[in-house]
């Protein structure tokens, strides 16, 4: 939706970018670093997803190569490979799932708890308050491309 000629979108962020009465600046920085590092930990996340894949794209083409090698007469190198490599663990006890999914119910469930209930106990739950200060510091009210907030007021704005 956008504004009729004759109204005029706030240029101000939406309440749920603006700081709570009584919350400090270093509260807001404390928080700001708490959702830096679980950025951090998202990254890593998806690199951890990434080594999930690349491990297991390379387990099949393993695959692959002994059925080339038994298919090439070489059935001694053939059932060394498939015995030794084909279906062994990548750590102790793991294939890279069980990786996945014991960082992310662990440590990485842990930490976005701990983001959650920090920002829920301090500020109502708000997300990214250190930014949208930030973005209000930074940008030229007035200026084309620096709006507060989409024109319609969509939640991520």
């Amino acid at each position: 939706m956008s504004p009729r000629d004759d109204e005029t979108v706030p240029d101000e962020p939406l309440p749920e970018h603006t700081r709570p009465d009584g919350v400090s600046d270093l509260t807001i920085e404390a928080l700001g670093k708490l959702s830096e590092a679980l950025e951090v930990l998202e990254d890593a996340r998806g690199s951890l997803y990434r080594f999930h894949r690349l491990t297991g794209t390379a387990d099949l083409g393993i695959g692959e190569a002994v059925e080339l090698f038994r298919k090439a007469g070489h059935d001694e190198i053939a059932d060394r490979i498939d015995r030794e490599i084909v279906g062994r663990n990548v750590l102790e006890g793991r294939w890279t799932f069980q990786i996945v999914e014991e960082y992310d119910a662990g440590y990485f469930a842990a930490v976005k708890a701990a983001d959650q209930a920090a920002r829920d106990e301090l500020v109502g739950g708000r997300r990214h308050l250190w930014e949208a200060e930030m973005k209000e510091r930074e940008r030229t009210r007035g200026l084309p491309g620096h709006e507060a907030r989409p024109h319609d007021a969509s939640p991520q704005g």
